[in-house]
């Protein structure tokens, strides 16, 4: 069902394509990525940035704008002219920035005009197999026998993975400990070697381990299944309602953008994420495409920014 739903999404945005030229402006389109290059984020934003180019015959170009957080790179994105040569390749950090900084550059929803949701990715809760659970069931029943006992790792504070952890701490009752790293190659060793006992860890990555028998996973945070592992549960249908916590990649543009360039992107996005030679490269690296209308980006935006801004506060997380 959901991905016929996604199907009938992506069919309804394309018959809304407009048949003007997709070539209106002259000169570069550039995808600004507030991150490094070879972060999930900027093969997203280069596998666009290629397939645009295709399409228009026009050169686009992505810039890495890192520092800060991606705060750096996304009020640079702001400060462009709305014109469509502009355009941003944002992820959760977007978000969850505004709840973890006291300030930051940009305002999620006044900055920028929505244009897509690219992809998602589904985050894995992943165990130690030494840990005596096999179930998320189980693994909350074991952390609340053993309050505090249990630690976690993340690639670092304020991270995707650290506040999907912290919300699990929330809505299950539980008392964790939290080891942040500097990234996820660490973090991801010390799993496997049972330095730290959990985490939350990109599916596409985990599912290699669990197969050797070095992780074990118990859930994924996505609100439904994915066909990447359709045996495995979510852990809303684990007894944790409301829980959907997804790595998320969307494309923005500067704010007050003319409708009609919005539109005409909203279309060429949604055409390529239907394009199978499109998906097939989002699936090798772990994710789904989405599109749709711009509105569904901006609820997304919306909704994240609310609910991490009430989470952060609640659980006392600061950026480093």
């Amino acid at each position: 069902p959901a991905d016929l739903t996604r199907r009938s999404v992506l069919a309804g945005a394309l018959l809304a394509v407009p048949t003007v030229s997709l070539a209106q402006a002259d000169g570069v389109v550039t995808i600004v990525v507030p991150y490094t290059a070879g972060t999930g984020i900027d093969i997203c934003a280069r596998l666009i940035g290629d397939e645009l180019q295709k399409r228009r015959g026009q050169s686009t170009i992505v810039e890495n704008k890192p520092g800060a957080s991606g705060n750096i790179g996304t009020a640079y994105a702001a400060s462009r002219p709305a014109d469509g040569r502009t355009l941003l390749m944002i992820a959760n950090t977007f978000v969850t920035n505004i709840a973890l900084f006291k300030a930051v550059p940009y305002d999620p929803q006044a900055s920028f005009t929505p244009i897509a949701l690219v992809a998602t990715g589904a985050l894995a809760l992943a165990i130690h197999p030494q840990v005596p659970a096999h179930t998320a069931a189980e693994f909350v029943a074991y952390a609340k026998s053993n309050a505090g006992a249990i630690n976690y790792g993340s690639p670092g504070r304020g991270t995707p993975q650290h506040l999907a952890m912290e919300l699990l701490k929330q809505a299950a009752g539980i008392n964790l400990v939290h080891v942040p790293y500097t990234g996820s190659a660490g973090v991801v060793r010390d799993l496997v070697g049972g330095h730290v006992s959990a985490m939350f860890i990109p599916l596409h990555t985990a599912l290699p381990l669990a197969k050797d028998g070095q992780i074990r996973i118990l859930a994924i945070g996505s609100a439904e299944r994915t066909a990447l592992a359709p045996d495995i549960p979510t852990l809303m249908a684990s007894g944790l309602k409301d829980f959907d916590v997804d790595l998320w990649y969307g494309l923005l543009a500067p704010a007050n953008l003319p409708g009609e360039i919005a539109d005409r992107l909203n279309g060429e996005i949604n055409q390529m994420l239907a394009d199978p030679r499109v998906a097939e490269a989002l699936s090798k690296q772990g994710l789904t495409p989405q599109g749709g209308p711009a509105a569904r980006l901006a609820s997304l935006i919306a909704k994240d920014q609310s609910r991490w801004v009430g989470m952060v506060k609640a659980a006392g997380i600061a950026a480093e």
